[in-house]
């Protein structure tokens, strides 16, 4: 960048939420003027940044007039407006990840067809425009239907297990994918700057909440053999070198029974997949993303210790001002580290923080984030 961190530097983030709000904790560090930009008036970033603006990330004069007068726009969510991106980044605006990367990454049609076209592996999938072409699809039951946009957090997402299941499926555009009976889900975080230097996060296992799709329980390092890790690593980087991507990219992946590798889905941004990394490796994934944008040097992504991830989601049952149930009990665990997003109001399965358990014994970790679990709720 042309322009210094002492201050100068006037960078907006799409996105007022806990990943901004934590991108904004590691930008301190760097001196930035940062400015957010959020539907929400009570976003969890209004206070930390240096300009608040409360407005429609999809709308295209809103999010156009936030980027005119800064420096460089990145993203906390992809479902921003890209129109007005791409007129930004043709008036000077530095924009990372780039407009075209997020309107690929926002139709999850066109994420699949780019892994089909640069032989990434993936499962087998067909796309579809309305509900009415599941009566005859090449996939065969059962399968998973996912609406091709504005799919994020579990939702957008169906099992179609028999015939019956056709009638509740969804009606928009939508693309089915053959069921994968795996073995683990993995995540890779990678980054890549404008000179092209690509850096690669460690492996980390995934269990997902099944009634939510959510990630609720993280584990780094993995455990899976040398040989798997490093062929899931390659692949990332391939993904982030055939993207030409500037920024940060998580990769979620599938590994079958079988030991194959197919990629799921990414995201152009940091992940709940990569939180661990704030206490458990050497740079963050928050630190590594304004390395990335800034075309900086990427920091090591090496491990310090073995790090447990819990998310810390809403109770079932309960919607409305958040209270926060066994905090002084956790906090007196070795190796446990707390994060509260700053969200006033809580319900069901909402991501309202999350728990780094951190212990040189893999075991006692494990252990530890498993008590956390059942300690720290969430409710009104």
């Amino acid at each position: 960048m042309a322009k210094d961190f002492y201050g100068e530097l006037k960078l907006g983030i799409l996105g007022g939420g806990q990943l901004g709000r934590m991108l904004i904790q590691e930008a301190i560090n760097f001196n930035v003027n940062v400015h957010v930009l959020d539907p929400d008036k009570n976003a969890p970033c209004r206070n930390l940044c240096n300009h608040f603006a409360h407005g429609a990330l999809d709308d295209f004069d809103t999010v156009y007039a936030f980027g005119k007068g800064l420096d460089m726009v990145t993203i906390e969510i992809e479902k921003v407006n890209v129109d007005a991106l791409e007129k930004l980044e043709e008036e000077g605006v530095v924009v990372y990840p780039q407009s075209r990367v997020i309107r690929l990454i926002q139709d999850k049609g066109l994420q699949k067809q780019f892994f089909k076209q640069n032989d990434i592996p993936t499962a087998p999938f067909q796309l579809i425009s309305s509900k009415e072409n599941l009566a005859n699809t090449a996939i065969t039951l059962p399968y998973i239907q996912k609406l091709r946009k504005d799919g994020y957090d579990g939702r957008g997402v169906k099992k179609i297990v028999n015939q019956s299941d056709i009638g509740t499926a969804f009606e928009a555009p939508s693309l089915i994918e053959q069921w994968i009976d795996f073995e683990k889900e993995l995540a890779i975080i990678v980054s890549r700057n404008d000179n092209g230097d690509v850096a690669v996060f460690p492996c980390v296992e995934m269990e997902f909440n099944p009634e939510a799709n959510l990630v609720e329980f993280l584990i780094s390092p993995s455990t899976l053999p040398f040989e798997t890790q490093q062929r899931a690593e390659l692949l990332a980087k391939k993904i982030a070198e055939d993207l030409q991507i500037v920024g940060l990219l998580a990769v979620e992946l599938f590994l079958t029974r079988e030991g194959q590798l197919l990629v799921n889905e990414l995201a152009p941004r940091p992940h709940n997949s990569g939180h661990q990394s704030i206490e458990g490796n050497f740079t963050s994934q928050f630190a590594q993303h304004l390395r990335a944008i800034f075309n900086l040097a990427p920091g090591s992504t090496a491990i310090r210790s073995n790090a447990i991830m819990v998310n810390l989601l809403g109770e079932a049952g309960h919607e409305g001002l958040a209270r926060y149930e066994g905090i002084e009990e956790i906090l007196a665990m070795e190796g446990v580290y707390l994060h509260l997003y700053g969200k006033k109001f809580t319900k069901p399965f909402r991501k309202m923080g999350h728990v780094c358990i951190i212990n040189e014994d893999r075991e006692r970790a494990i252990l530890i984030a498993r008590e956390v679990q059942q300690t720290l709720k969430v409710v009104t």
